[in-house]
């Protein structure tokens, strides 16, 4: 699932107070609530707004909202701390166990706020919640599908996060080293929340981060999942999971098309009208081409087998023209333009 910024849906600063919250809530709920505004997001945003205003306006749902918005972004993938996903918290106190395949339904709202505050929201409905049920078991005690089955590995021990690579990694199957956030129950108060720690500020578990050297597969497809045997969670008894790793490539220079590399190359008027020799940076090192005389922006020069390579299939580098002003234009420079546009 993907971390959700509260604060940037609301549009407040991360030190906003609660008079500012309500204000911000207020504002954007006029605007996007679905019987007056009719765009096909409307709805999706109205309920992004409610689920941001429900954690900031709430001080203990905000203090541990704070601690994991130290170590996520916006849009990162987000793993919850084992002991916080894979429950439905809205059954307690009719008559069932509480346990749900399909995670907590909390009115609507997204998994990642179900997967952290799932047992906040429990406590509104019932005489006894989460913290009540943990009493006496060990995370991995409840993990399996079945409390019987305890030597099952429970799934939860799994890691998942994005891979981003840049077209040298793919290209040259580096190694690379990463940082995995990693939510853990706190071990000092093994997540009971019912006294406050120091060492977890109360939330229950902390942000254990690991470093972990990656060796890339050469030419990885944008999509593809890595997975690294025992990189996961540990828990108590000795149960290690996998870790999951997304690729998504990120380049400054290059956009990918398939098996094509799509460049800006930059040229300036001059170049563009007489046409030029430029020596530039491809994957494959640095090369000598020329730009044909009366050259327009948006042009594509296609190098040939100078892509990514694949099976028995190679990608071309498409140089797509910009043409800009020099950053300096001498006074000579800009009279002769006079001239030109006389022309």
């Amino acid at each position: 699932m993907q971390y959700k910024d509260y604060y940037k849906i609301l549009g407040v600063d991360k030190k906003a107070d609660d008079k500012e919250i309500k204000s911000a809530f207020r504002k954007l709920a006029r605007k996007y609530h679905p019987d007056v505004n009719k765009s096909p997001d409307a709805s999706a945003k109205f309920k992004d707004i409610n689920e941001a205003y429900e954690v900031l306006s709430d001080k203990e749902k905000r203090q541990r909202y704070d601690m994991l918005g130290s170590s996520w972004q916006d849009g990162a993938s987000f793993t919850p701390p084992p002991g916080f996903e894979g429950f439905n918290f809205s059954g307690f106190g009719k008559g069932n166990s509480g346990f749900s395949s399909g995670g907590f339904s909390s009115g609507g709202f997204s998994d990642f706020f179900s997967a952290i505050f799932g047992d906040m929201m429990s406590g509104k409905s019932s005489s006894y919640g989460f913290n009540d049920f943990n009493q006496g078991f060990s995370s991995s005690d409840f993990m399996g599908s079945q409390r019987g089955k305890t030597q099952e590995k429970p799934k939860n021990l799994d890691l998942y996060s994005t891979l981003e690579l840049t077209i040298e990694d793919i290209i040259e199957g580096k190694s690379k080293t990463i940082t995995i956030q990693n939510m853990e129950i706190c071990p000092y108060c093994k997540g009971s929340k019912r006294t406050f720690c120091s060492h977890c500020s109360g939330v229950g578990f902390i942000n254990n981060p690991k470093k972990i050297t990656v060796q890339i597969p050469k030419n990885v497809k944008e999509g593809q999942k890595i997975r690294l045997k025992s990189e996961g969670r540990k828990d108590e008894r000795g149960f290690v999971g996998d870790l999951y790793l997304t690729v998504k490539i990120k380049d400054k220079d290059y956009e990918l098309d398939g098996l094509n590399l799509v460049k800006i190359l930059n040229i300036t008027p001059d170049e563009a009208v007489l046409g030029a020799k430029k020596e530039i940076i491809t994957p494959s090192g640095k090369i000598n081409i020329t730009i044909p005389a009366k050259t327009n922006t948006d042009k594509i020069l296609r190098l040939k087998g100078l892509g990514l390579k694949r099976d028995n299939e190679v990608g071309n580098l498409n140089l797509k023209i910009k043409i800009v002003l020099p950053e300096t234009l001498k006074e000579e420079e800009i009279e002769l333009y006079k001239k030109i546009s006389e022309l």
